[in-house]
């Protein structure tokens, strides 16, 4: 699939200028390319207790979702210069769920797949690598 990293720039870019920043003052747009082409955004939501903020990637997760899922290809994140900006962790491990270790990303230095930016990330099928019977039950 070709990616066409201005146009997703510019729609994360988009995103961007809707976000809820009044505490940090930091806006962050994300937009992801799906499998079947569509392009999902989001934006940062701040909340007067600080640590309950959405980050951008994780709006932009739950529009995938309410688009009725698929996976991503490709995602890129923007602050308020408009200039690429790293997922932070919990971003970054939801970007890997719902676009694996193929999903590239664009970065401040380059476009990188998740196996480079989430090196051995925790993925749904870790879950079933040790039974549950294993633990010792309180």
């Amino acid at each position: 699939m070709q990616i066409d990293w201005e146009a997703l720039t510019a729609a994360a870019v988009e995103a961007m200028r809707h976000a809820y920043c009044p505490y940090s003052g930091y806006p962050v747009g994300a937009a992801g390319l799906t499998t079947d082409g569509q392009v999902v955004v989001g934006c940062n939501v701040e909340n007067a207790s600080y640590g309950l903020g959405l980050c951008a990637e994780c709006a932009m997760v739950g529009a995938l979702a309410l688009s009725g899922g698929g996976r991503l290809v490709a995602v890129a994140c923007v602050n308020g210069n408009e200039e690429p900006v790293v997922p932070c962790g919990r971003c970054r491990q939801l970007i890997l769920e719902h676009g694996g270790p193929g999903c590239l990303v664009r970065m401040p230095s380059a476009v990188m797949p998740m196996s480079q930016v989430l090196p051995e990330g925790f993925e749904p099928t870790d879950l079933t690598l040790v039974p549950t019977s294993t633990f010792r039950q309180h």
